[in-house]
Order: C-alpha cells, then sequence, then structure tokens
C-alpha cells in the first residue's frame, strides 16, 4: 500500500514549479493510497484536493486546510462523513461509491455554512428509506443532492417530518452496522483459509500454486465491500507487477568461458572488441610489428599488452585480443609505444631467431658508373658557376673548334617548338666517279 510522500506530492505539483507550501491544487488520483496524512502541514493553501480511486478508508487530516473548497473521495473505502468542520471553506463534497453506511454522521457538516453540493451516490445510505428528505432537513445550506437541485417545497416536506425519518434512519443504520459485522468476520474467515491452503499446497510448484490461487480469487463469488475492493486491488497491482517484471526483465547470459589455447595447446587468435589491427615484418625480417588501432581517447590505464614467445595478448577495457606467431620472439626485448596522434598501440617484438641477410656490397662496375655520375654531376655544378671561355688548341683544327662552338650543350633545356620539330636526316652527296680527293686543294668557304 502506498502512501503520501514529499517526493509524491512534488511530482504532482510540476504546475507551480514543484513548490508544495503555495500549492492551490493536488491530484492523488489512483495511487493507492490508504490514508491522508501531512497534507494539512505541507499544503495549507490547497483549494482543490482530488483524492479519487484510492484505498482511504476513512476522512482524517485535513481539518485545517482553511481555504479547502472542494474535495473529492469517490471510489474509496470511507464508511462515515468526520472530521471536515474545520474546513471552513467547503464547498463541494464528492463521496461516490463509498461505503458510507452511518447516513447520520452528515450532521457534522452543518457547521460548512458554504457547503453547496454533495454526492453520495453507490453508497449504502442511498438505499435507506428517507434518504434524500433526511439530507435535505439536516443541512438546508444545501443546493444539490447527487447532482439534483434541491427545491424550498422539497425541504419544507422534508423538515416537518425529520423526527420520523431520522428514527427510520438510525433503524437501517443498525441493521447495515449488523451486517458489517457478519461482513468483517467472514473476511477473517477467508483469510485464514487461505493460509492454511498454503500450507497444503507445498508440494506443488511454484508456478502452479499462483494460477490455483488465481483461479479461485477470480471464481469466488464475494460481497462488495471494503475488505473484497481491497484485495482487488492488491490482487491487479501483483498481477501487473509480474507482468512488469516478465516484461523488462532481461534475460539471463550464460557467462561465455575465455578459451586462450585449443586442445593441441595451441595459441588461437581471438578479437572479442572487434579492433583493426595489422600484423607485419619488418624490412630486415627480423621482428614482428603490430599496430593495434585502439581508441583515440581511451586512457591508457585501460590497455594491458602481454608478449609471450609465442602469442600476444592486448586487452582494451575487458575486450581481448590475443594473436599466435609464427616464429617465436623475445618478450624481454619487445617494446610497446602508443602514438599521441591516432591513439594507435604499436608492439615491436625482435624474433629469437632472425634470418641471415647478407649485407648487398656494390660491384666494381656499380662502384665506376657512380665514380662517373657523381664526376659529371661536379662538372655541372662547376660550369653553372664558372663562365667557360673559349680557348684555341693547337692540336685541334680550326674546323673542329668551330663545330665545338656551334655544337649544342647537353644540359641545355630545349624550348617547345624544338621539341615538336623533327631532326632532319643528313643527306651525304654522293661523290662522282672520277672524283680526286687533294689534299692541296683549300676547302671551299
Amino acid at each position: 500500500m502506498a502512501r503520501i510522500t514529499e517526493e509524491l506530492v512534488r511530482k504532482r505539483a510540476e504546475h507551480n514549479e514543484c513548490e508544495i507550501f503555495s500549492l492551490e491544487e493536488l491530484s492523488l488520483h489512483q495511487q493507492d493510497l490508504v490514508k491522508i496524512e501531512h497534507l494539512d502541514r505541507w499544503c495549507r493553501d490547497l483549494k482543490i484536493l482530488y483524492l479519487q480511486n484510492n484505498l482511504i478508508g476513512k476522512i482524517e487530516n485535513v481539518s485545517k486546510l482553511k481555504k479547502l473548497e472542494y474535495l473529492n473521495l469517490a471510489l474509496n473505502n470511507v464508511e462515515k462523513i468526520e472530521n471536515l468542520k474545520g474546513c471552513e471553506s467547503l464547498q463541494k463534497l464528492d463521496l461516490t461509491v463509498n461505503f458510507v453506511g452511518e447516513l447520520t454522521s452528515i450532521e457534522c457538516l452543518r457547521s460548512n455554512i458554504f457547503l453547496e453540493e454533495i454526492y453520495l451516490t453507490g453508497n449504502p445510505c442511498a438505499q435507506f428509506e428517507g434518504y434524500q428528505d433526511f439530507v435535505f432537513a439536516t443541512l438546508p445550506q444545501l443546493k444539490r443532492l447527487d447532482g439534483h437541485e434541491i427545491e424550498k417545497s422539497e425541504r419544507i416536506k422534508a423538515m416537518q417530518v425529520l423526527e420520523s425519518t431520522r428514527e427510520k434512519i438510525v433503524k437501517q443504520q443498525e441493521i447495515y452496522k449488523a451486517k458489517r459485522r457478519e461482513q468483517k468476520e467472514d473476511a477473517r474467515k477467508n483469510e485464514d483459509k487461505e493460509n492454511n491452503n498454503e500450507d497444503e499446497d507445498e508440494n506443488l510448484s511454484k508456478e502452479e500454486l499462483e494460477s490455483k490461487k488465481d483461479q479461485e480469487f477470480w471464481s469466488e463469488q464475494v460481497d462488495f465491500t471494503p475488505e473484497s475492493r481491497t484485495a482487488i486491488q492488491n490482487k491487479l497491482k501483483e498481477n501487473k507487477e509480474k507482468t512488469h517484471e516478465s516484461k523488462f526483465k532481461e534475460p539471463k547470459k550464460e557467462k561465455h568461458e575465455r578459451r586462450y589455447f585449443n586442445e593441441e595447446g595451441k595459441p588461437m587468435n581471438i578479437n572479442e572488441g572487434k579492433v583493426n589491427f595489422k600484423l607485419t615484418e619488418t624490412d630486415d625480417d627480423s621482428a614482428f610489428v603490430l599496430d593495434v588501432s585502439c581508441y583515440r581517447y581511451m586512457d591508457t590505464s585501460l590497455i594491458d599488452a602481454d608478449v609471450q614467445p609465442w602469442y600476444v595478448r592486448v586487452t582494451m577495457k575487458g575486450n581481448l585480443l590475443q594473436l599466435s606467431l609464427l616464429e617465436e620472439v623475445k618478450p624481454d626485448s619487445s617494446t610497446a609505444k602508443r602514438s599521441q596522434i591516432t591513439g594507435h598501440l604499436i608492439i615491436t617484438m625482435p624474433k629469437l631467431y632472425p634470418p641471415n641477410v647478407p649485407t648487398k656490397r656494390p660491384t666494381t662496375e656499380r662502384k665506376e658508373h657512380l665514380q662517373q655520375s657523381t664526376n659529371s654531376h661536379t662538372v655541372c655544378k662547376t660550369s653553372n658557376k664558372v663562365p667557360e671561355k673559349l680557348e684555341l688548341n693547337e692540336t685541334q683544327s680550326f674546323e673542329s673548334t668551330l663545330s665545338s662552338i656551334a655544337r649544342d650543350s647537353p644540359n641545355k633545356t630545349k624550348t617547345k617548338q624544338q621539341l615538336f620539330v623533327k631532326p632532319k636526316t643528313k643527306v651525304e652527296p654522293v661523290n662522282s666517279a672520277d672524283f680526286v680527293d687533294d689534299p692541296d686543294v683549300p676547302p671551299l668557304v
């Protein structure tokens, strides 16, 4: 059963910025409340209070609400009208579908001079003979009863027969009280019977026992009493909680047992986190290099690296990455570094037996070629810096010297037109048959 708490009241006071001291309207309907409490101290300025569809059995702790104008207690377990004298501003009282059997208790409302409307439909007292006449005469300030406008003639007639009507009401009340005592006794017996049945049905399983109880509960015929209504509400709440648990309850996950090695004792390849990685070798095949794409902003304290001779293991936030190695490595000489830019983890694992790769030495021809290229390179550099002078060499003829002047240097860049012009093939003249080469004849210029 629920109780009125400060948290509940503040939750219902969102329209007032969750302030409860200045609250004027409060709705606490359908909360399975069994008692009215704390409101007379927390919410002194209440004008409208909704408490319908709860399990409240007594009107209490509302006498200090001097500004209360409307009190709604419909669909509750109230059996008597009481403790409302202090509600000086009360104008409307709704007690629809309750268990008010003591109709004479409305006499306490005579001091509520502003009371204009009251609802008692669905109560046992509404079935009493002379019910309306007694209410009309007892509460002269009342204007409407159960939504019916009270006329002056009806009130005058009721005032004339008030004494006789009151005697009838009292007799009917006594009969109802006796009936209520029997109902309470039956409810107590049924409760004891249920407890005994639980002891007898210990051999049944839990599900079978619950289904049997539900079937018996809903098939049983009982009177509409506060006890039966409370039992129904409790049963509905229990079924609702079970449905909620079964709907949102997460299925039990069987713990997966990690296997690091197969039946032969060899390490297995495992990637639980589905992270990207790259396992390569160095250029000289002397070490393995593992590049793990760790999350960039993951703290390094959440990463654990373990290098063994035949496998490497990296754990990131509980997710395992294990890779088997093709060759044995040196765990003591291995290093692990992390990039500050990408966050990747680089693990370098030197091999225990690296391959013996001879160093490649350049051959003699290669040396000569490199030396010639370096010499030509130095010549080109000097030619760009020092201007070249034309000097006549005595060993060469004048014609060869002129031809060397006209020859293009190999380093000279060609223009765009020169690139697209096709070279012309020289056609050497054919000497005649009677041609004689005479060296004494000077060349033609």
